[in-house]
């Protein structure tokens, strides 16, 4: 057998050895722990509060809108990190590229904010 080989068969070796500790004390866990469900343990959580009606109503759109956009800003900043960091390299070409890109998204801020979707209240 090759070293190349050997390499990867230690490495399963790890992997697999690992699942079985882990599933041995999982399975040890589940023969030790108590189990004594009672009402008050298997009812719903909600904060502190007691679940009133049934678990399935509708959201406002708004939610999910702002939440998209708030990853749409969280993602540009993923992007202006690496070129903040490499600017010398990068020269008028970098400097150009993410003066485009930070307008583009400036457009589609202006464009949020002038249909009030970043109003939180209706």
């Amino acid at each position: 057998m090759s070293e190349f080989l050997r390499e990867y068969l230690l490495v399963l070796l790890f992997g697999l050895l690992a699942i079985g500790v882990v599933g041995a004390f999982l399975g040890l866990a589940s023969l030790l722990r108590p189990d004594r469900p009672t009402a008050g343990k298997v009812t719903n959580y909600e904060s502190g509060v007691d679940p009133v009606g049934d678990g399935w109503s509708q959201s406002q759109i708004r939610y999910y809108i702002f939440a998209l956009l708030f990853v749409m800003f969280d993602v540009e900043a993923v992007f202006i990190f690496p070129w903040a960091t490499r600017l010398e390299e990068y020269g008028y070409f970098g400097l150009v590229e993410m003066v485009i890109f930070i307008f583009i998204l400036a457009l589609g801020l202006a464009y949020a904010w002038r249909k009030g979707v970043l109003r939180w209240s209706s």
